[in-house]
């Protein structure tokens, strides 16, 4: 079916009243402007809007390993609120179950690993690892602050003495800021040659939003990905 509108701004609230509907199940950003579909999304008279944060998570794959490593927020959120990362997290953890890791293992991800209070992450970080354990982020255990290293490597974890359970086995890579992760985000597609697909998640229904410099092949992997979060 083929739906006709007469600007950009029509066809994206267009698009998502479909999806709010049912009648479609995926919404897919393609030749117009990010915040055309954003707006549609988040206005609550097209259906889409939950009042959640809404936020990017992608899924990456590497050649020598089957599992998934997800790394959010490398879109939308800039320097999000400690409100906002809970969003973030659960989010990110909502994805995770629909590929079947039933009790995925968040890192807040910092430059070093402890606290700070001249560095404001480290202290966002250990509250939400705090709130996770009373509750406030739904079925997964959290750990923070860790810098990369510890988040994914056991070995370097036990080198720099951190006993938790979780430092080294992280599933779910939580960046402190859209800078952080970004650069992580892109560093495993251009350097480590991971496989990728992304999509936006907290809204009624997932969304694809794409990178002008994503391939072919990560475009549709977010597909599929979308579908498997539907």
């Amino acid at each position: 079916e083929i739906v006709t509108a007469s600007t950009p701004q029509e066809a994206a609230v267009e698009a998502v009243k479909l999806v709010a509907r049912g009648d479609g199940d995926i919404l897919v950003k393609g030749l117009l402007q990010s915040a055309d579909l954003l707006r549609a999304v988040l206005a609550k008279a097209n259906g889409l809007a939950t009042g959640r944060t809404l936020s990017h998570v992608g899924v990456f794959r590497f050649a020598e390993s089957d599992r998934f490593y997800f790394v959010t927020a490398a879109a939308l959120s800039i320097a999000p609120a400690y409100n906002q990362k809970i969003d973030i997290v659960q989010n990110a953890v909502d994805l995770a179950h629909k590929l079947g890791i039933e009790q995925p293992i968040v890192a807040i991800l910092c430059a070093i690993e402890t606290v700070k209070p001249e560095m404001p992450a480290t202290v966002d970080a250990a509250s939400l690892s705090k709130m996770a354990e009373r509750g406030a982020i739904r079925v997964a255990r959290v750990e923070g602050p860790l810098a990369l290293d510890n988040a994914v490597s056991v070995e370097a974890a036990r080198h720099k003495g951190i006993t938790s359970e979780l430092a080294g086995r992280a599933d779910i890579l939580v960046a402190p800021n859209i800078e952080a992760a970004n650069i992580l985000y892109k560093a495993l597609i251009f350097f480590a040659k991971a496989e990728e697909a992304g999509i936006v998640m907290g809204a009624r229904a997932p969304f694809v939003l794409a990178s002008r410099s994503d391939s072919v092949r990560n475009k549709l992997y977010s597909m599929a990905l979308g579908a498997l979060a539907r």
